[in-house]
């Protein structure tokens, strides 16, 4: 046996049996797959897989790819891969209800006629002039279109989800059904203060173009059938029966988006006004909230000494910071969750807090939070604020973290368990249910996000906050199946270098101060040497005294030597990093087979020891 294994035919049926095993394991092990990623890239969650197997009709993806434009982008080609391997994931987990094909559109070619047929974004490169196309398309049995203009590598994040939408939209066949019941004038009307016409807000806008908007009535019994998303914005007015609609249709399944404010600033309703400048602008959802298990002050307003916003005074006047408005930067909004993911800034005014309550059912899951330097004031100070740095007086930060927005999930009781007069609950409890809340209202204000300005008659908005991101993102999300609401935000593929940086910034502390000195240093010989120079006629350069010449000499001598320090200083920045990289390529070419090469040898030395003892 032992002659066997070390003759050609042993070797010949080493391979054939290894060949069998390839082919024997792609058979029977189609579905097969080990993901090693920390983050599991490469396995998709439960939400999509039900996406996928619960398809009625074929959906049809086409993913274009520019493989030549992009041969030296080596970046941006990997990320490529992982978005190639995860389509075709997708394709084997559909079961033959997801067609992929993949396109490589070559310049003045039919497949790059048919990107730009798709509305797919091209991203000139500089260098070569050629279009890079890195998008995809998908199409349903109805001619149906949805696309994904461009893969940025700032969303890799949120790959799965993006897919996952894209493809759960095409199975939709219509646009969903948000139900709107608002306290407030977003699709525009006359202005109460100046008599005149207003224009619908732009969030307003941006919500027609994305879904069907029906408007319902503050004062309804049910929430209609066809109603996908119920959504809410200042429901300060709300009969009891309609509290009891919204309980029943969130019970049964019901998705809600509210927005609620301790402060209404843009409320001009005659209720408000007759009220005050701060009274009656508030609105609740009591007692929904406290069955939800969410603690909310209709008459609080957080401030945020960290987070607070500079703002004009008037003409002549240096602005002030009003730590009632708020600029919410990234790192307090929520990574994980698909709404908040992609979005960068969002403007907050006057908003409210919400905040877990212990022992409730539900799970409470923050979206938008405020810094630790924030505490909670009555309202009732913003109502004649003419200066908004008088918050600033005996303000004291509590240290405590409040939220602006959250998602609740999981089991719910009924707010009404004896019903209403005449009314019993056809649901009393709920598995599972989805809403979001939003403690401001005033960050859907063309003011707050958005500067419109007018192009021959057509209004042209202009964001420089993701306000309307974060509406369109929230139905986006809440409107699509159970399935696609579970999906959250994943890991980057890209693993940054650690260490190196670690090492790029120690480097920086220790030799930036030595070049800026010597910076310094080069700037004044330099000057010195320019006056010296200015100071001489030019007819009279081969006339200047041998002090002259020795004094020139000398600082093109310290300039030069200055330039040499320079330049090590500079070079002394990457010495750690370039060692390290030296230490790798020798543990890589020489540590490392050495070890295996000592490891072999042990082996067969000790086998040659025990026959020997045997």
């Amino acid at each position: 046996m032992k002659r066997l294994m070390y003759s050609g035919t042993g070797l010949l049926l080493l391979l054939l049996a290894f060949i069998a095993f390839n082919i024997s394991t792609g058979t029977l092990l189609p579905g097969a797959r080990l993901d090693l990623t920390e983050q599991k890239l490469y396995t998709i969650s439960d939400g999509t897989r039900q996406i996928l197997r619960d398809l009625d009709e074929p959906v049809t993806l086409y993913f274009f790819f520019s493989q030549r434009a992009s041969k030296d982008l080596v970046v941006l080609r990997n990320y490529a891969r992982r978005v190639e391997e995860m389509l075709r994931e997708y394709e084997r987990v559909a079961d033959g209800k997801l067609q992929l094909h993949i396109i490589d559109p070559q310049p003045f070619s039919e497949a790059e006629d048919r990107a730009a047929e798709f509305g797919l974004q091209a991203v000139p490169l500089s260098q070569t002039g050629e279009q890079l196309y890195f998008g995809l398309a998908g199409t349903n049995e109805l001619a149906q279109r949805e696309i994904i203009p461009f893969f940025a590598l700032e969303q890799e994040g949120l790959l799965e989800y993006e897919l996952s939408r894209l493809i759960n939209s095409l199975a939709q066949l219509e646009k969903p059904q948000i139900g709107l019941i608002s306290g407030l004038p977003l699709a525009g009307g006359m202005n109460p203060m100046t008599g005149q016409p207003s224009a619908p807000w732009v969030a307003y806008e941006q919500l027609q173009q994305v879904f069907s908007v029906q408007e319902l009535d503050a004062d309804l019994d049910a929430i209609p059938d066809e109603v996908d998303v119920l959504l809410l914005v200042h429901p300060k007015i709300l009969s009891e029966a309609t509290l009891f609609a919204i309980d029943q249709f969130v019970l049964g399944g019901g998705k809600l988006l509210a927005f609620i404010d301790p402060l209404a600033e843009a409320d001009q309703s005659m209720e408000a006004m007759m009220d005050g400048m701060a009274d009656g602008k508030a609105s609740d959802l009591t007692p929904l909230l406290q069955t939800w298990g969410v603690q909310y002050d209709p008459e609080q307003v957080v401030l945020d000494a960290r987070l607070g916003m500079s703002v004009s005074r008037g003409q002549g006047q240096l602005p002030a910071r009003h730590i009632g408005w708020l600029e919410v930067e990234k790192q307090f909004m929520s990574a994980e969750d698909t709404v908040t993911a992609p979005l960068q800034l969002l403007t907050v005014a006057t908003a409210g807090a919400l905040q877990p309550m212990a022992g409730a059912s539900t799970e409470f899951l923050p979206l938008l939070s405020s810094s630790a330097h924030s505490a909670l004031t009555p309202s009732s100070r913003f109502g004649n604020l003419q200066d908004p740095e008088a918050l600033l007086n005996g303000f004291k930060a509590d240290d405590q973290l409040y939220h602006f927005a959250a998602r609740l999930q999981g089991p719910a009781s009924t707010a009404y368990p004896q019903g209403l007069e005449g009314r019993q609950p056809s649901l009393t409890e709920a598995a599972n249910i989805n809403v979001m809340l939003i403690a401001d209202t005033d960050l859907l204000t063309d003011r707050m996000w958005v500067q419109v300005q007018d192009f021959f008659g057509q209004r042209i908005p202009q964001p420089w906050a993701d306000n309307g991101g974060l509406l369109i993102n929230a139905l986006d999300n809440l409107s699509g199946s159970e399935a696609l609401i579970s999906v959250r935000s994943r890991g980057d593929f890209s693993r940054p270098f650690t260490v190196v940086e670690e090492l790029q910034r120690q480097a920086e502390s220790r030799y930036r101060a030595s070049e800026r000195r010597l910076q310094e240093q080069l700037e004044q010989t330099e000057q010195r040497l320019l006056e010296l120079q200015q100071g001489q006629d030019p007819a009279q350069l081969t006339e200047l005294s041998s002090e002259q010449e020795a004094a020139i000499q000398r600082f093109l001598d310290e300039k030069l030597t200055i330039r040499k320090q320079l330049r090590d200083v500079r070079y002394e920045l990457n010495a750690d990093i370039e060692r390290l990289g030296t230490q790798l390529k020798v543990l890589n070419i020489v540590a490392v087979p050495a070890l295996l090469t000592l490891g072999v040898l042990l082996w067969w030395l000790a086998g040659r020891l025990r026959r020997r003892s045997a």
